[in-house]
C-alpha cells in the first residue's frame, strides 16, 4: 500500500473520529455540568415578608383560602409540556404570560380570598421568558402580605434541542390579607440517585398568621415530587409534611396546609373523570397517612359536577381524551372546621391546574 493511499485513508479517519470525539466531549462535559451545578436551596428560617406593614391579626370569622398551581403562566389550554408528552416546554412570549398573569388576578379579585397559596411561580426562568411573576403578583395585589420561597434553582436544560426549556428559578407564594409574623422554607427529601436532576428541589413554607383570639394560624405551602422513579418520595414528603403539621397542632395552634400533592387525592380519578391511564406520578395516599396526627386530607370534589384540579399536559386540552386528576387539596387540623371546598372550574384556561377554594372556621 502507497504512502498516499495511507495517508488519505487516515484522513478520512481522522474527519470521522474527530466530529465524534467532539460531539462525546460535549455531550460528557454537558452532564459533567448538570451534576456538578445541582444544588439544594436547603432551609431558610426566615423569608422576607412583603407589605407586612399593611396587614392585621385575622379576625374569628369564616375565612376563604385559594390555592392555585399556575403552571409558570405558559400552560394555555393549547400548550402541552414535553415531560407530560407534548411538545412545548416554553411559554409563547413575555406578552403571553403577562396575558395569563392579568387573567389570573382577575380571577383571584373575583374569588376575593382572604388567603391566597400559589405554586409554580417564577422569577427569572427562561420558559417563563423571565418574566419574574413573584413581583408581578405583589404589585397587582398590594392588600396582601406576601411571603415567596424558591423552590427549585435548576441548570439551563437543553431538550427541546428546537426551543430548549433553559434555566428555572420558580418558588411558592402565600399571601394573606392579614398579618404574617414569620415565616420560613423548610427542605424536603428528594430523590438520591441522578433522578435528582429531574425531581430538582423541594420544600414547603410555614407562615405563622396570628388571630384576633390570641392563638396563631400556621399556613403550609407546598408543591410535592412529580417526576420520580416510583412515585415513593412524595409519601416521605408528605409524611414530613404531617409531621410538622402535627407538632403544630398539639402545640395548640390551628394548622392549615394547601398545594399540589401530585397524588391522585380523590383515588380513582380515571374513573370519576372517564379518561384512564398508565400515569405513576398520579398514584393514590397511601391508606392509614393521616392516622393519628390530627390532620385530615380535604379533597375537593362536587358528585353533581365534577371537576378535576388538573389535566394531564400531553397535547392541548381535549376532555374527550386527556387523563384528568384531583392533585390539589387541603389538610386541616382537628381544631378547623371545613364548611365547604370546590375545585373551581376555569377551564384550565391559564394552567393545567384549576384552582382550589376552601372556606373555613377556627374553632374556639
Amino acid at each position: 500500500m502507497g504512502t498516499k493511499t495511507r495517508s488519505k485513508k487516515k484522513t478520512i479517519l481522522l474527519s470521522i473520529l474527530i466530529p465524534i470525539a467532539l460531539i462525546l466531549a460535549l455531550i460528557i462535559g454537558y452532564f459533567l455540568y448538570l451534576i456538578l451545578s445541582y444544588h439544594r436551596v436547603g432551609d431558610q428560617p426566615s423569608l422576607e415578608i412583603k407589605n407586612a406593614k399593611t396587614a392585621e391579626a385575622a379576625p374569628a370569622t369564616e375565612y376563604k383560602l385559594l390555592s392555585y398551581n399556575i403552571g409558570f403562566c405558559a400552560y394555555t389550554p393549547d400548550f402541552g409540556f414535553f415531560m407530560d408528552g407534548g411538545k412545548g416546554s416554553r411559554a409563547k412570549s413575555a406578552d403571553a404570560v403577562n396575558e395569563v398573569l392579568d387573567g389570573i388576578n382577575a380571577l383571584v379579585r373575583t374569588e376575593d380570598p382572604d388567603l391566597l397559596l400559589l405554586q409554580e411561580v417564577d422569577k427569572r426562568s427562561q420558559r417563563a421568558c423571565k418574566v419574574d411573576e413573584d413581583a408581578a403578583f405583589t404589585e397587582a395585589l398590594p392588600e396582601y402580605t406576601s411571603v415567596f420561597a424558591v423552590n427549585w434553582d435548576c441548570a439551563y436544560l437543553c431538550y427541546p434541542f428546537t426551543k430548549p426549556h433553559g434555566s428555572a428559578l420558580t418558588g411558592i407564594k402565600t399571601m394573606s390579607k392579614f398579618k404574617i409574623d414569620a415565616a420560613s422554607r423548610v427542605e424536603l427529601p428528594v430523590e438520591k440517585s441522578l433522578m435528582k436532576l429531574i425531581d430538582l428541589d423541594r420544600c414547603y413554607t410555614v407562615s405563622r398568621v396570628p388571630t384576633a383570639n390570641g392563638k396563631t394560624l400556621v399556613l403550609y405551602n407546598f408543591h410535592l415530587s412529580a417526576y420520580t422513579s416510583d412515585g415513593k418520595i412524595a409519601v416521605e414528603q408528605l409524611n414530613l409534611l404531617l409531621s410538622d403539621m402535627k407538632r403544630e397542632y398539639e402545640a395548640g395552634n390551628y394548622v392549615i396546609g394547601a398545594g399540589d400533592f401530585n397524588k391522585d387525592l380523590l383515588g380513582n380519578s380515571a374513573e370519576i373523570f372517564g379518561v384512564s391511564g398508565e400515569y405513576g406520578w398520579a398514584q393514590p395516599i397511601p391508606e392509614g397517612t393521616f392516622d393519628g396526627t390530627g390532620i385530615s386530607l380535604v379533597a375537593p370534589f362536587d358528585e353533581n359536577d365534577p371537576v378535576a384540579s388538573c389535566r394531564n399536559a400531553d397535547g392541548p386540552y381535549d376532555p374527550a381524551v386527556q387523563f384528568r386528576v384531583t392533585v390539589d387539596g387541603f389538610l386541616v387540623s382537628d381544631n378547623v372546621t371545613v364548611k365547604s371546598s370546590a375545585v373551581v372550574d376555569t377551564g384550565y384556561a391559564y394552567s393545567d391546574h384549576n384552582p382550589v377554594r376552601m372556606t373555613f372556621t377556627l374553632n374556639p
